[in-house]
């Protein structure tokens, strides 16, 4: 037998796939670094997703009951009762949910929740009427605000030019025409067109943290 060539001995010893070596040892280092790179891309990627995400439940969190008590305690209203009639008797409570929409046409509403006992009866009617307290009306203000089942008995009151009851002795009294009732989570909120309004002299009621205030000695800024 003849004996191989050093060049022949040379290509049995070295191993299959070894004149392939170098191509085959790029090709795997430029897959492993775009690997590499893919790898750390989405990490950076799910890892500003996860803050986006915290800090988007951070603004989405409502704040709690207590907050919101303290947040409504600063702000100032009026007092107002508001009346309609259910058939021949006539229904109210006590409201300060009240603010004019426009002036023309003269447009306002307020806003009532669904447990209250006079809901029912404002969500029928065709009218209602806003009273805006004066300073001399506190005990209506108590008469209003609770569950008496003859409220009206105890105040003095008129019936408007389209039935609504109007309070005696209120600072400003307005009957409107209910033209939208809207619903928003636990009250109604009613759209109503103003048909009747008259202003007495006597100072409106203030109130404001849980306490009723003279509106007409409050003291001016600037």
């Amino acid at each position: 037998m003849t004996a191989p060539t050093p060049a022949a001995a040379r290509a049995r010893a070295r191993p299959t796939g070894a004149t392939t070596g170098t191509p085959t040892r790029t090709a795997t280092g430029t897959t492993g670094t775009t690997t590499t790179t893919a790898t750390a891309t989405a990490t950076a990627t799910t890892a500003r997703t996860r803050t986006r995400s915290t800090a988007m439940t951070a603004l989405a969190a409502t704040p709690g009951i207590d907050v919101m008590k303290q947040v409504n305690r600063q702000f100032v209203t009026g007092v107002t009762v508001v009346t309609a009639m259910d058939g021949e008797t006539p229904r109210g409570l006590a409201v300060n949910a009240f603010s004019s929409i426009s002036l023309d046409p003269a447009t306002v509403m307020v806003c009532v929740q669904r447990t209250s006992s006079t809901h029912d009866c404002l969500f029928r009617a065709g009218h209602l009427a806003i009273n805006i307290l004066s300073t001399g009306q506190l005990d209506v203000v108590g008469v209003f605000a609770g569950k008496s089942a003859d409220k009206f008995r105890q105040v003095d009151w008129e019936s408007g030019p389209f039935g609504s009851p109007l309070l005696t002795g209120s600072s400003a009294r307005v009957e409107a025409e209910i033209r939208e009732r809207l619903q928003a989570s636990t009250h109604t909120i009613f759209i109503c067109r103003v048909v009747h309004a008259d202003v007495a002299e006597w100072p409106p009621m203030v109130y404001g943290a849980g306490k009723f205030f003279d509106g007409g000695a409050l003291a001016p800024l600037g």
